[in-house]
Formats: structure tokens, C-alpha cells, sequence
């Protein structure tokens, strides 16, 4: 559905991005991550033709933005950070502005227009004017122009910014219904989303993408060692050598419990160690997987063998969080120990 191939956008000698290159495939749902003048923005109004690309090709549905704009922008549907309304018009007057604009034949347009009112929830509005709606029906107007022409791929830039949390749950909903039938691509802040909406994440920073996977396998994309908590019920010594003698476990640390208080005498101690050896302990570990695979079922069916009853398993990975301020942190040293500054996202004069 959308093809970005190498492509750099340049403002007066610096660079706005750099070498952006990506595709997304129809019916996904993509989150596009990044700091403040990472790219972000400029990378989307390249996406929807509101900016020409310096250098690289940008390819919608298989027509190129350069060569097909008008036909190309046809397929997009886009709402940026700040809605594109007319505070003065009514909601009808409004969408139906839209459709003379977007060229919707005369004789669709008022099914059209009902379809989008009834599916974002704007029924009884249509007669109220913008300027008096709350922020969160101006987003559902906003999204209403994005997807009136029915397009197959939707850029959605902050569309929760600045809403109430029960506005923020009905607008993931919708964003949620609209990928069912569109491609969607989500720029945010606020990374739950991410993990509540999208199957796939990218995340851009200093003008390059710097990571591209699956929300659930970030950690594994970056290479992060496979860890999994355990608590085991059985005598903390045995418990222990018989983990550390699982096949692909590179280490075992016991999580508590690993020395006595500092309050507490040789007498407690020996008590504490009793009770630990006793086959009625629990032990709580977290084990480290020699390579990235998973070691779950071999840890199942070792503590099974030696009738150690596993009472949890977790597996532990980064959070997106994590991931983000790593990614975004260390790429942010980088480039200025080596001398470099991070470009700032300028917005031409109109």
C-alpha cells in the first residue's frame, strides 16, 4: 500500500530526514514513534504530498506521489495534529464542503456524508457549528473529512493530543474500527497506544529510522538476551542447581531472600536456611537464556522431572518505554560525540 524508498528531505543545508525507508502492507496499523523534531511530522507531509522529497521516491498503491499527485492523494486520508476546520461552517455544511473538495460525485454525497456521521458518532450535530463543539467531536469531525473519500490509507498525526481520558478511549475505538477496512499509520506520544492499537511499530530519531517490528518483539529485535521469572516451590539449593543445569540457561539470580537481614543472629540465620531447604519453600528467580531462544518449556519440564511445582512464569522483556529511551538516548550521544546536532523539524512558510 505505501512504499517509502530512501527518501531525505533537506532545509537549507541541513537535513530534515535522512534516508527514510519503509513499506507498509494494506490493513496494518503502524505506529510511527519519535522525539521532538525527530522527522516525524516532515516525513508525513512528504507521505501525503503536502512536501516534495529532496531525494527518493514515495509510492502509494502502487502510483508514485511525483509523477501521480492528484490520483496518489486520492488514497489519503489524512488529520494532522491540529484538525483542518472551518469553526464558522456547521458540521453538515462542513463535510459537505469536503466532498465538493474531494470530488465525490453529487449524487453519493449525502450517503456518504450520513455513513461517516452515523460511524463517528456525530449524529444531531450536523446542524451545531464547529466553533462550539468540544475538542474531542472536532477530532471526530476531523477524522470524518480523513476517511469521507474513503481512502485506503489513513495518516493520523496526534489524534488524541490534548483530549479528556474518556475522549482518548472513544477515539482509539474508532481508530481501532478504521483499521479494520484501512492502513493506518499513527504518529504519538503517549506509547500505550502503541501496545493498544498498532501490530507494528517505527521509531525515528535524528531523521533516520532507527527501529522497525512488532511491538511484542522489540526486545528480540534488538537483540536483548531471552530472561524469564520463576517462582518454584521446593528447597532453595536443589531448586537452584537444577535450574542452572537446564539446557541453554546462561544464569539464575535469585530475585529475594539472597542474604539474611542485617538485624537478624547466627540462630535466625540457621532457622531461615532450615526453612529454605525445607520442600515447602519457594524460590523466586530470574533465569537468563543463553541466546535469544525461549527456554520456557525446557525449564517446564526440567522442575516437572524433579516434582518442583512451577507456581509463576514470566517472561521479562524491555517495556516500548524502555526501548524508546534507550534507542533515543544512546542515538542522541552518538551524534554528539561525534560532533553532530540533531536536526530540528522546521515548517516552511506556506
Amino acid at each position: 500500500m505505501l512504499e517509502v524508498k530512501q527518501v531525505s528531505k533537506v532545509y537549507e543545508n541541513q537535513r530534515g530526514v535522512q534516508s527514510i525507508d519503509f513499506s507498509m502492507s494494506r490493513g496494518e496499523i503502524v505506529g510511527f514513534l519519535g522525539p521532538n523534531g525527530a522527522g516525524k511530522t516532515t516525513t508525513m507531509r512528504m507521505i501525503t504530498g503536502y512536501l516534495n522529497p529532496t531525494q527518493g521516491t514515495i509510492t502509494i498503491d502502487g502510483l508514485s506521489m511525483a509523477d501521480h499527485p492528484k490520483k496518489a492523494r486520492q488514497k489519503i486520508g489524512y488529520l494532522p495534529e491540529t484538525p483542518p476546520l472551518y469553526p464558522e461552517l456547521t458540521v453538515g455544511a462542513y463535510l459537505q464542503f469536503i466532498a465538493d473538495l474531494r470530488g465525490i460525485p453529487a449524487k453519493e454525497q449525502k450517503s456518504r456524508i450520513g455513513e461517516v456521521v452515523e460511524r463517528l458518532g456525530l449524529q444531531g450535530r450536523e446542524r451545531q457549528v464547529i466553533r462550539s463543539l468540544s475538542k474531542g467531536y472536532k477530532q471526530r469531525v476531523g477524522l470524518a473529512q480523513a476517511i469521507l473519500h474513503q481512502p485506503d490509507l489513513l495518516v493520523l498525526d496526534e489524534p488524541t493530543s490534548g483530549l479528556d481520558p474518556k475522549q482518548i478511549i472513544e477515539i482509539r475505538q474508532l481508530i481501532r474500527e478504521l483499521g479494520e477496512n484501512h492502513t493506518v499509520l499513527l504518529s504519538t506520544h503517549i506509547l500505550p497506544e502503541i501496545n493498544t492499537l498498532c501490530n507494528r511499530v517505527l521509531i525515528i530519531n535524528q531523521g533516520r529510522i532507527v527501529l522497525d517490528g512488532q511491538p511484542e518483539r522489540l526486545a528480540h529485535t534488538m537483540g536483548e538476551a531471552f530472561e524469564v521469572s520463576l517462582e518454584v516451590k521446593g528447597p532453595r539449593e536443589a531448586v537452584l542447581e537444577e535450574l542452572r543445569g537446564v539446557p541453554g540457561v546462561a544464569g539464575v539470580r535469585e530475585l529475594d531472600g539472597e542474604a539474611p537481614k542485617p538485624e537478624s543472629n547466627a540462630a535466625d540465620s540457621a532457622a531461615e536456611s532450615s526453612v529454605a531447604d525445607s520442600p515447602d519453600a519457594t524460590v523466586k528467580v530470574l533465569v537468563t537464556a543463553a541466546a535469544e531462544e525461549d527456554i520456557r518449556e525446557a525449564l517446564f519440564y526440567r522442575m516437572a522431572e524433579r516434582r518442583y511445582p512451577i507456581l509463576s512464569m514470566k517472561k521479562e522483556s524491555l517495556s516500548l518505554e524502555d526501548i524508546f529511551l534507550k534507542l533515543t538516548t544512546s542515538e542522541a550521544l552518538e551524534g554528539a560525540a561525534g560532533g553532530e546536532t540533531a536536526s530540528e523539524e522546521v515548517t516552511p512558510d506556506a
